[in-house]
């Protein structure tokens, strides 16, 4: 790890990846640029004052932007969508408090405030439902950009971990989730919509439901002392996601083999032991299936980590036997930092974490 005491004078206002993680976009007090996950090469970058947020539409030149209210014209109540090819506003949307978090994909745009949520149609900009929600000052919301399976998820209480699933194109709530006993800090869907993944502001426990079975859930424990959670992100998959990844405050970043330790759990529960288990017991899922890597990122660093490819070797004596796994995971720091490295997993369950690349995202030009 390069020293990342002293790279930036403050810190970013925002990262975010897009909706396949091919791209992603960070925000500072004077401007905001968009790189390319892949190569690292940086695609845009505007110097037009400091936003809070800087949402991309896959690898599109829409933008949604909003200001951080440091100059004037940049309104945190101020929606703007964005062309990058002629560097013009779009449209433009006021509200009446802050805006908090934007999710967008090709068909729906969802905009949070601290205590409603409003769903647009991204074509039209036609208003087609507001969701009450309770006090949310973080914008806490996880959202999953297929069409298919295009779920919102919300914080449902104040002062538990329950969440609100809304299917945002069938317009109406799908579930409500009790996940943990104190207020969530983290929230992800997957991008299938399958699954969703919460962690409470304890930060020892993350638990995964099946969206369409809202009371089926596994448990990872990350560890035992409190810590907070700064990102939660699953894998790439059309079915159940091979990788879950969290950061915390700890520096850690944590990995959890979701689809070999829920497949394990699955066949254990179908023996004598498993049956007598009771569920509140065996949903707790092995701990060996829990990789870490120690002071990936200074402590107290707010990080933001994807799963950004992963990458099988199926065993040659049956088509499910698990040989091997490669997962490429790319870190992105509010100190201004972009590091990747490739976690290695093999059929014994050991695990190695190797750093591919890391440079400082202001060093970079276009060019």
């Amino acid at each position: 790890m390069a020293n990342q005491s002293s790279s930036l004078p403050s810190p970013l206002y925002c990262v975010s990846f897009n909706q396949d993680n091919s791209g992603f976009a960070i925000s500072w007090k004077d401007s905001f640029k968009i790189f390319d996950s892949t190569t690292g090469r940086l695609c845009y970058e505007r110097a037009a004052g400091a936003f809070v947020i800087v949402e991309m539409l896959y690898s599109s030149d829409l933008l949604a932007i909003v200001g951080a209210g440091e100059q004037a014209s940049l309104s945190p109540r101020r929606l703007c969508l964005f062309k990058t090819t002629t560097g013009l506003p779009l449209r433009e949307l006021n509200f009446l408090t802050s805006i908090l978090a934007v999710r967008m994909n090709k068909k729906r745009l969802v905009v949070v405030l601290l205590e409603k949520t409003f769903v647009y149609d991204l074509n039209t900009l036609v208003m087609l439902d507001t969701i009450d929600t309770v006090p949310n000052p973080k914008g806490l919301s996880a959202f999953s950009p297929s069409l298919e399976g295009c779920y919102l998820a919300v914080p449902a209480s104040a002062t538990k971990g329950s969440v609100l699933v809304y299917n945002v194109m069938d317009l109406q709530s799908h579930s409500e989730i009790d996940a943990h006993r104190s207020p969530l800090a983290a929230i992800a869907l997957s991008s299938n919509g399958m699954y969703i993944a919460t962690a409470s502001e304890q930060g020892t426990l993350i638990r995964v439901h099946l969206v369409s079975e809202a009371t089926k859930s596994y448990s990872f424990r990350r560890g035992t002392y409190p810590s907070t959670i700064y990102s939660l992100s699953f894998g790439p998959s059309t079915q159940l996601p091979d990788i879950l990844i969290a950061t915390s405050s700890s520096g850690s970043i944590h990995a959890f083999s979701l689809s070999l330790a829920i497949n394990q759990r699955s066949k254990r529960s179908t023996s004598f032991l498993g049956s007598v288990l009771p569920d509140s017991v065996s949903d707790a899922l092995d701990p060996a299936h829990h990789h870490v890597l120690q002071n990936a990122v200074s402590s107290g660093i707010r990080s933001y980590a994807v799963v950004r490819k992963i990458d099988k070797l199926e065993g040659t004596s049956s088509p499910s036997q698990f040989t091997s796994l490669r997962a490429t995971v790319s870190v992105v720091t509010y100190n201004g930092y972009f590091q990747e490295y490739m976690l290695s997993i093999n059929n014994k369950n050991e695990s190695l974490w190797t750093m591919e690349r890391e440079f400082n995202l202001f060093s970079i030009t276009t060019g």
